[in-house]
C-alpha cells in the first residue's frame, strides 16, 4: 500500500466512521429511544442523556463482538490477496454510501435500517470491484434471514408480553395494587438479561473471564439490584385519584413509566453493543491493513479508539438530529403508552440481545417495529395505522440498492483518485 495515502486513507476511514456512526444516531437509536418517548415515560432530553452514558457504553465494552461478521464475514477477503487496496477504497465507499443514506432517511422521518445499508453497500463495491464470487452469499443469506426473523421474534415476544401486562394487571379489578406487586418482577426480568449478556460476551475488551455460573450468579444479583430500585422508585410514585377518572389506567401507567426507564437504558445498550459494528467494523478493516502494510489479517485486534469513535458518533446523531424517527416510531405506528412501550422494547432488547450474543448482525429498527407491531396486534388491527406501517415497510425495501448503488459510485471515485 503506498505510503504517501496511508495518512489519507487513515484519516478518511475516521471521518466517514464518525459519518455513519452520526447516521445510526440519528436513525437507529432515535428507534431505541422512540417508545419510551411516544409513550410520554420520558422527555427527549432524558432519551438523549440515557443514551450518552448506555450507547456509548454498549457500543465501547460489548461493540467488538458482532463487528466481526460486518468486517470479514460478508466478502471473501482471499479474493483479495494480491490487492488489498481495492478493499480498503471498497470500505470507505461503504461507509460514506450507508452515512449519506441515513441522512436523507433520517430527514425524511423513515426508520430504516443501518444494517441493511452498510450491508448493501458492502455487497454493491464487493460485486463490481472485485466480483460476483467475491461474495459470501451464504452469509448473506442468513443475515437476510435474521431480518425476516428478528421483527417476527420480537412481535411475537412483545405480544406474549403484552398480554401478560393485560392479564395480571390491566384486565384485573385491582390493577394498581397488581402493578405494584408485578411490575417488580418485570423490573428484575430486564436488569438480569441484559447483565447477563454484558457478562457473558462483552467484556472480552477488558479481560475479564468469568466462568457462566458466575455470569449467572452476578446477573442474578445486579437484577435483585435494579429490582430494589425500581421498588423504592415505585413507593414515591404520588397517586392521584383524579387523573384515573379521565384515564383508568393513568396511576398504573405512571408506575410502567419507571419501568420504561429501565427498559430505555437496557435498549440503549443493547443497540450500543450491536449496532457500532456497522460503523467501526469497516473502519477497523481499514485499520488493519494499513497498519499491517497492506496484509489482510483475518483476526486482527480491535483498538479501542474505534470503539469510541463509534459511541461518539452514535450519541452526537440523536442529540443533533433523531426527533424526526422518534416521531414516527413512537406516536405513529400505534398509540403508545408506557404499559405497551414497556412490552415492545422488552421484547426488542431480548431480540437484539440474543442476536448480539450470537454474533449475527440483525437489524434494531426491525426488531422494533416488529415488536411495535406485535403490542398493537394484541389490541387489535384496528389500533395499527397500517399507511404509516406500509411507508415503513417500503423504506426497508429501497434501503439495501440504495446502500448498493451509493457504494459503488464512491468505489470507483476512490479507486479513480487513488489508484492514479
Amino acid at each position: 500500500m503506498e505510503m504517501e495515502y496511508a495518512m489519507i486513507l487513515l484519516s478518511l476511514a475516521a471521518v466517514f466512521g464518525l459519518f455513519m456512526a452520526w447516521g445510526i444516531g440519528a436513525n437507529d437509536v432515535a428507534n431505541a429511544m422512540a417508545t419510551s418517548v411516544g409513550s410520554g415515560a420520558i422527555t427527549i432530553r432524558q432519551a438523549i442523556l440515557v443514551a450518552a452514558v448506555f450507547e456509548f457504553t454498549g457500543a465501547v465494552l460489548a461493540g467488538g463482538h458482532v463487528t466481526a461478521t460486518i468486517r470479514k464475514g460478508i466478502i471473501d477477503a482471499n479474493a483479495l490477496t494480491g490487492t488489498p487496496e481495492l478493499l480498503v477504497y471498497g470500505m470507505l465507499a461503504a461507509l460514506l454510501a450507508a452515512g449519506i443514506w441515513l441522512l436523507i432517511a433520517s430527514m425524511l422521518g423513515w426508520p430504516v435500517s443501518t444494517t441493511h445499508s452498510i450491508v448493501g453497500a458492502i455487497i454493491g463495491f464487493a460485486m463490481v470491484g472485485i466480483g460476483m464470487d467475491a461474495v459470501k452469499w451464504g452469509k448473506v443469506g442468513s443475515i437476510v434471514a435474521s431480518w425476516i426473523a428478528s421483527p417476527l421474534l420480537a412481535g411475537i415476544i412483545a405480544f406474549i408480553i403484552f398480554t401478560s401486562v393485560q392479564r395480571m394487571i390491566l384486565n384485573t379489578a385491582e390493577p394498581l395494587k397488581n402493578a405494584r406487586r408485578y411490575v417488580p418482577v418485570y423490573i428484575f426480568l430486564a436488569g438480569f438479561m441484559i447483565s447477563l449478556i454484558t457478562l457473558l460476551k462483552g467484556l472480552t475488551h477488558i479481560g475479564l473471564k468469568l466462568t457462566t455460573l458466575e455470569c449467572y450468579l452476578i446477573a442474578t444479583g445486579c437484577g435483585l439490584v435494579i429490582m430494589l430500585i425500581g421498588i423504592l422508585l415505585i413507593r414515591r410514585v404520588i397517586y392521584d385519584p383524579e387523573a384515573d377518572r379521565d384515564f383508568h389506567y393513568a396511576n398504573v401507567e405512571r408506575i410502567f413509566a419507571i419501568l420504561m426507564l429501565v427498559t430505555a437504558c437496557s435498549m440503549a445498550f443493547a443497540h450500543g453493543s450491536n449496532d457500532v459494528a456497522n460503523a467501526v467494523g469497516p473502519v477497523a478493516a481499514v485499520v488493519s491493513i494499513i497498519n499491517s502494510g497492506g496484509q489482510l489479517s483475518q483476526n486482527s485486534p480491535l483498538p479501542v479508539w474505534i470503539l469510541l469513535l463509534g459511541g461518539v458518533g452514535i450519541v452526537l446523531g440523536l442529540a443533533m438530529y433523531g426527533h424526526k424517527v422518534i416521531a414516527t416510531v413512537g406516536k405513529n405506528i400505534t398509540e403508545l403508552t408506557p404499559s405497551r412501550g414497556f412490552s415492545a422494547e422488552l421484547a426488542a432488547a431480548t431480540t437484539v440481545v440474543l442476536a448480539s450474543g450470537t454474533g449475527i448482525p440483525i437489524s434494531t429498527t426491525h426488531t422494533l417495529v416488529g415488536a411495535v407491531l406485535g403490542v398493537g396486534m394484541a389490541r387489535g388491527i384496528a389500533a395499527l395505522d397500517l399507511r404509516v406501517v406500509r411507508n415503513i415497510f417500503m423504506s426497508w425495501i429501497i434501503t439495501l440498492p440504495a446502500g448498493g448503488i451509493l457504494a459503488i459510485l464512491f468505489f470507483f471515485l476512490f479507486k479513480a483518485v487513488f489508484s492514479a
